[in-house]
């Protein structure tokens, strides 16, 4: 393992606190502690393995609404994060991918209809990506995961594929980088996130791509990477991006299916991140 950035999801408001959360007796203030937590413990880490291991401290963020952009950009500069992964999981304030009954609901507020569901979920992506230019995109299709048919094809869906379009042009412009997230494969889904078409899509924009297995415990660090990196190749991505810190660019070369010492060291990361003022890439070959 030589690069690990920890990206702990961020406090949310009052308002958005999960269902759980609030069984749990939970708030807003206790969830800001908890990240105080997180990041004091990272901070802790990063210094005792700084010869053996380089650390990255960073977030996921949730961009909810336009509101959330203060209270987001607020956070970034109070805890003095190295990077940032940006995320939608609502629509209309309600959870996408918490729960078949919270999906339904957003789709509810939708009007009913799964495309015009997935077009609010990439327009709202959209006001993220324009307001603060994530360095990594997170989980892009992540809308599909609750849906009738998570292993649907967008390009079948005119209007909400011309968004796609849009919401990737803009990211390959600006120089943010999609991650490729196996959660979707451990969860079920046959494509990681973001699916084939996607990815083909924006590799043919000029995009780039990091590594991602979006763990949520020591369980799930590296989980269904072979598959991830396989997917990886199929799909024409030939290059990993991710960041280091202080490092100056290179390029290096990992051996994808003979090789399995070095996918034994990927499947050990637990993200692969680039930063737009300093990134390494990776090229796959056989």
């Amino acid at each position: 393992m030589e690069v690990l950035a920890l990206t702990e999801h961020m406090p949310r408001e009052q308002q958005d606190l999960y269902p759980e959360e609030i069984d749990d007796g939970y708030s807003d203030t206790v969830l800001l502690d908890i990240f105080g937590r997180y990041h004091v413990e990272a901070r802790r880490l990063q210094e005792i393995y700084s010869s053996t291991i380089k650390i990255i401290v960073g977030v996921e963020i949730d961009w909810i609404r336009p509101s959330s952009q203060a209270f987001i950009e607020r956070l970034l500069s109070d805890f003095q994060l190295e990077l940032f992964i940006g995320s939608v999981h609502h629509v209309h304030g309600v959870p996408i991918d918490y729960s078949a009954e919270l999906f339904e609901e957003a789709r509810r507020l939708s009007g009913g209809v799964n495309e015009r569901l997935f077009e609010d979920y990439f327009d709202l992506q959209y006001d993220m990506l324009k307001a603060l230019k994530p360095p990594i995109v997170g989980h892009f299709d992540l809308i599909r995961l609750k849906s009738d048919d998570p292993n649907t094809s967008f390009a079948d869906m005119n209007s909400t594929w011309q968004k796609i379009r849009r919401n990737l042009t803009f990211t390959a412009n600006y120089g943010g980088i999609l991650e490729l997230n196996s959660a979707a494969l451990r969860k079920g889904l046959k494509e990681p996130y973001p699916g084939g078409e996607i990815s083909k899509l924006f590799l043919a924009l000029g995009g780039r791509f990091t590594i991602s297995d979006d763990s949520h415990g020591v369980g799930q660090v590296g989980s269904h990477y072979r598959e991830l990196l396989q997917f990886a190749e199929a799909v024409g991505i030939m290059q990993i991006t991710y960041f280091e810190k202080g490092e100056i660019p290179d390029l290096k070369t990992i051996l994808i299916g003979s090789t399995t010492g070095i996918l034994v060291d990927l499947w050990a990361i637990k993200h692969l991140c680039l930063e737009i003022n300093g990134f390494k890439s990776q090229t796959l070959v056989h």
